[in-house]
């Protein structure tokens, strides 16, 4: 008895494999069986088959958003592993990659292993995760990568923290080069970030608010392609904030090195500005930029020099963002709307197309980390997102999945709604 799924009638969008027409899929027993313009569904009745019609929707490879915090261990009142899976798939992610900077840090195979233990027992989205560089994230002794990397660790970061000395980085990424991982930098140097809470500039100045440089992004961020120019590793700039860093991402890449990149929804859509009132959703880091920095990050999109949309989700507790500007967490909880922030910064100016976008958020986060996903292709697992192209619908807080609520889009009005997320040929979503 075959159990499975028929998609049909769907616009198929399938970036890996140049796909981009009307099509039906058939997925048995959590594998993609056949991709077809039409696919007969008689006969498939008696066998346990479910058709969904997808007509007027897209169907595309099952999104991936390489850079969440679930904040298990240790923060489990703001987010669980199991609350931020059903974040992840009611957004139409089938697969996510976890932060270390936990409490504790992942920074060894068992940490390694109990979350993908949770994330089995949550049964929503495949759960990845990265490993910390450093020991407690505190940029002196290497953690356990070799250990780490045998247990499933997908890469390494200290996010939260840039590797402040290079003598360590330079450490970290020849060690690297023996498992074939991609190593992450939070670009931050902290002599010059300092104490700061938000953008340095006019903005932090009347606010009386203590600024960021981007100098402190784009030194390391300088820093960090010359090291890999001696280590030839895999290395990935996350959430990228300012101009300058994309014209550092641009000659590396001119000049061939093994570098990509990340923007989150934030950083495409609001500017400093935005904490004029001192409201602490907008208080994340890296920190809301300029508007020229907005738009040199979304020329950045357009030109293909980013390799992925990430969201960088941070869920925090009322209680803390409550707190004045400056003792308040950086960070903003944006899983569950991040679909239709991306369509608002990018689809709608007319910055991408539909298949551009998918390909950002499918096939080349897949690639950033070195996973098998992000393709609709014969015989891969059947991680599959539907989407309604053209529903629209208001950002409410209030239905959130995720335990936080710290979201600065509440009551905005976004296009692109998940109609369905099928992780291993399984719908573990409906609208």
């Amino acid at each position: 008895m075959h159990s499975g799924l028929l998609i049909k009638n769907g616009r198929l969008i399938d970036p890996a494999n140049g796909i981009d027409k009307k099509c039906d899929v058939s997925i048995v027993e959590g594998i993609i069986a056949e991709v077809r313009e039409e696919i007969a569904d008689s006969g498939r009745q008696g066998r346990n088959f479910t058709v969904i019609d997808a007509a007027g929707k897209l169907v595309v490879p099952g999104l991936i958003d390489i850079h969440v915090h679930f904040r298990e261990p240790g923060d489990e009142e703001e987010e669980t592993i199991a609350s931020g899976s059903a974040a992840a798939v009611a957004a139409g992610f089938t697969s996510v990659v976890c932060m270390p900077n936990t409490n504790p840090v992942i920074e060894n195979e068992t940490d390694v292993e109990y979350v993908h233990r949770k994330a089995r027992q949550a049964r929503k989205t495949h759960v990845y995760t990265m490993g910390a560089i450093t020991k407690g994230l505190e940029g002196v002794e290497l953690a356990e990568m070799g250990f780490m990397a045998q247990a499933g660790a997908v890469g390494f970061t200290d996010d939260g923290c840039g590797v402040q000395d290079p003598a360590v980085m330079l450490r970290a990424l020849k060690y690297a080069t023996m498992f074939d991982v991609v190593i992450a930098e939070h670009c931050q140097d902290d002599r010059i970030a300092g104490k700061g809470v938000m953008n340095a500039g006019y903005q932090s100045t009347i606010l009386g608010l203590p600024g960021i440089d981007s100098l402190a992004e784009e030194a390391m961020l300088w820093r960090d392609i010359q090291l890999i120019k001696k280590a030839k590793v895999r290395y990935h700039a996350q959430h990228i904030s300012t101009g300058g860093s994309v014209e550092l991402v641009r000659a590396a890449k001119n000049d061939g090195l093994p570098l990509t990149c990340e923007v989150a929804p934030h950083h495409l859509l609001l500017t400093e500005d935005c904490c004029g009132e001192y409201d602490t959703n907008f208080k994340v880091n890296p920190p809301l930029r300029g508007q020229e920095d907005v738009d040199a990050l979304r020329q950045a999109v357009a030109d293909g020099l980013v390799d992925a949309l990430a969201s960088d989700h941070a869920p925090h507790l009322q209680s803390e963002k409550e707190l004045e500007f400056l003792a308040a967490p950086f960070g903003i909880a944006s899983l569950e709307c991040a679909l239709g922030l991306y369509v608002k910064a990018l689809i709608e100016p007319g910055i991408l197309d539909w298949p551009a976008l998918i390909h950002l958020m499918t096939e080349k986060p897949a690639k950033v980390i070195g996973i098998d996903k992000g393709t609709l292709g014969i015989g891969k697992q059947a991680d599959v997102t539907i989407i309604d192209p053209n529903a629209e619908y208001k950002i409410d807080v209030s239905t959130f999945r995720s335990k936080s609520r710290n979201c600065p889009y509440h009551g905005w009005t976004v296009k692109g709604k998940v109609d369905k997320t099928i992780v291993g040929g399984e719908i573990r979503f409906e609208a």
